[in-house]
């Protein structure tokens, strides 16, 4: 029923101004419109974020979106370059070093955008990696 339907992830965010300068600054996304929902974001092909005011309150404690890299040092690297923050941690089940972990069998590193949310690159599971 929705394998063709276009995919529209929506995030919350209290500053739009600020939240739209991280997407399309440090991320390197484009800017697609604006609306009275929110502010449209590109991503790989045809799918969006939808940055949308959300007024106080604390952003969700878990991952929001994600994007699959080819690997995830040099992006890593890049986006720390750009500003981007990583989030280590050390919890029963994850633990990262160099701010990656393995969530079973795929690498992954967490990082938070300007208004607080949880974002993931991760790496494809390649067998014998």
């Amino acid at each position: 029923m929705l394998q063709d339907a276009t995919f529209i992830c929506p995030i919350p965010v209290t500053d739009l101004k600020r939240a739209r300068a991280f997407y399309t600054g440090p991320l390197g996304l484009p800017y697609l419109a604006t609306s009275g929902a929110g502010i449209f974001i590109g991503i790989a092909g045809e799918g969006r974020i939808l940055l949308y005011h959300s007024p106080g309150g604390d952003p969700p404690s878990h991952t929001v979106a994600g994007w699959e890299v080819e690997r995830l040092e040099p992006v890593i690297e890049g986006l720390e370059a750009a500003g981007a923050v990583f989030e280590d941690y050390d919890l029963p089940g994850l633990k990262t070093e160099n701010h990656i972990g393995w969530i079973g069998p795929e690498r992954a590193a967490w990082f938070r955008d300007s208004e607080g949310n949880v974002l993931a690159i991760s790496e494809p599971w390649v067998a014998g990696r």
